[in-house]
This record gives structure tokens, sequence and C-alpha cells, in this order.
């Protein structure tokens, strides 16, 4: 299993007439924390793409427990709970400051072989770093 933390300020452009997250915004949060998760492992989408391959969202989920309010710092935790094969699924949590637990959610995303524009296994290199978060 692998899981990593990143902190997001909601900014006022984010929220509704009552100061709380519009919520389609958490699927741009869940973005964001799963662009820094893969920075983390020394991977990022860019590099990715430039070796031929793309990964769509098939997938989105999302809970609201509690709303996130403007200029609150979020934690949101990305958790990989499996090695992924052709597809691959991020689990999220929402913190607020006081550490209580307001979004949940999960994305599951398609390695895509851009020349083929067919489902393919993950890069290798990707899986070098990932699998030693698995025993």
């Amino acid at each position: 299993m692998y899981i990593h933390s990143c902190k997001i300020r909601v900014r006022y452009g984010e929220t509704d007439q009552m100061g709380y997250v519009y919520y389609g915004n958490y699927a741009e949060y869940y973005e964001v924390a799963r662009v820094e998760m893969l920075r983390s492992l020394g991977m990022d989408y860019v590099g990715m793409e430039n070796s031929g391959v793309m990964m769509p969202v098939l997938e989105l989920n999302c809970k609201y427990i509690k709303p996130a309010l403007y200029d609150q710092e979020l934690t949101i935790k990305t958790t990989i709970e499996n090695l992924p094969g052709v597809r691959i699924q991020f689990k999220y949590e929402v913190f607020n400051p006081a550490e209580e637990l307001i979004n949940i959610g999960s994305t599951t995303l398609v390695f895509v072989d851009m020349e083929k524009n067919k489902p393919c296994q993950p890069p290798q290199n990707f899986m070098d770093r990932l699998k030693v978060h698995f025993n």
C-alpha cells in the first residue's frame, strides 16, 4: 500500500455563496493530490505522456460528509491499496484543519498506449518505484 498526503488551501473562487467549497471542485482537488503522489514517487504525467502512456479517468466517486470552507487548509490523503494492472485506483480522504474527515472519494484511471489508443500495462519504471511499497 502506498499513502501520500498533501495540503490545499481553499480559494475564494472555489466556494459558493455560503462559503462552502463548490461540490465540483473536489474532482480537481483529487487530481492535485494524485499528481503530487506521482511526484513523490519521482514520476509525473508529462514524463509518462512523453513515453507514450496517458492515464484518462474511467470512474470518479465522491461522498460529502462536511463542507470545506473558504481559506481552510485541507489535507488530502491519497492511497493506492493494490498494485495496478491496466487500471489503477486512487482513494482519497479529505480532512479539515481540525483533522475531521469531511470527504471521501476514489478515481479509477486506465493506462493507455497513446500510439495504439488501447489500454496497456503501466510503464515499468512506474511499477519499479511503486512495488517497493508493497510486500
